[in-house]
Order: C-alpha cells, then structure tokens, then sequence
C-alpha cells in the first residue's frame, strides 16, 4: 500500500485527483455526470422544500380523486334510479293487474245481481198473473201494448189499471 506523502509520477497525479479519469476527455464528462447529478439531485431537495407546491400537487391529486368518486356515486345513484324506476313500473303494471281483476270481480256481481233482480221480477209478474182476474190482466196487457205506440197516455192508463186490479182485489177477498 502507497502512503499519501508518497511520491507520485508526474501523469498520474490527476488521474488520482479526479477518481481515475484516463485524460481530459473523461475527466470533462465525469464533470458532466456528476453537474447532471447533482442538478437532479438540488432538484429534488427544491421539490421536498417547496411545502406549497407539494400542498397543491396534493390537493390536485385529491382533487381528481374526489371527481373519480364522484363519477362513482353519481353512476350509483344513476343505477339505483333505474332500479327504483323499474320497481316502479312492475308495482303499476301490479296494481293495474289488479284493478282490471276487480273490475271484473265488480262486473261479475253487477250481472248476477241483475239477474237476480229480474228473477224475482219474473216471478213477481207470474205471481200477479196468476192472482190477478183475466179482465184486468187483459186491461193491463192492452195498456202495455198502447203505451208502446203512445208513450204518453201510459201512466194515466197505468194509474186506471193500478185502481182497477186494486179494487177487483178487494171485491175478490170480500171486502164489497
């Protein structure tokens, strides 16, 4: 091993002295190298001191984060619109579905209680046919078939018919 103090040949002495460059050329290059590092290096020491430039790099990429959620959300929300909408609609078609059933649920009773009405009719014009006199039967038969050629003589030939069978009733129970 060399000592320091050592005497050193007279072309080596720079090459030591810069970290073995072999001439000017390599020396003027490693200078490059190490001003491109040390530039990059400042660099990043300005950029770790600069407190509001990170700040507002920060707030820029929180910024863009903040926006990509709320794209996020906003197709969510977006999403369950549709959903809501369409469970909407199944629930209409629903309750039209069945508004149509009882409807004809309604129609369905509206018949039968007609039906019913004129059963009972039926038998109430059987029932006075066969208590009522031939005579007045006939009377009333031959209103009937007036009021339909003159609508309007009717009732007063209905209220004569109505005083007749009342008093034929009351001759035929006894009643004089």
């Amino acid at each position: 091993m060399k000592d320091s103090n050592d005497p050193v040949e007279p072309g080596k002495a720079a090459d030591k002295a810069v970290g073995g460059a072999k001439g000017p050329d390599e020396l003027r290059r490693q200078i490059q190298e190490t001003r491109g590092q040390l530039g990059d290096t400042v660099e990043e020491l300005a950029a770790k001191a600069d407190v509001k430039g990170r700040a507002r790099a920060r707030s820029a990429e929180l910024k863009g984060k903040a926006s990509e959620a709320g794209h996020v959300v906003q197709d969510k929300a977006a999403q369950a619109g549709h959903v809501v909408q369409d469970k909407a609609t199944e629930a209409g078609h629903a309750v039209q579905g069945k508004a149509v059933e009882a409807g004809h649920v309604v129609q369905d009773k509206a018949v039968q209680a007609g039906h019913a009405v004129q059963d009972k009719a039926t038998r109430a014009g059987h029932v006075v046919q066969d208590n009522v006199p031939r005579p007045v039967r006939t009377a009333v038969t031959n209103a009937v078939q007036a009021g339909k050629r003159h609508p309007g003589p009717v009732l007063i030939a209905g209220a004569g018919a109505v005083v007749a069978a009342g008093l034929l009733r009351r001759r035929h129970n006894g009643h004089h």
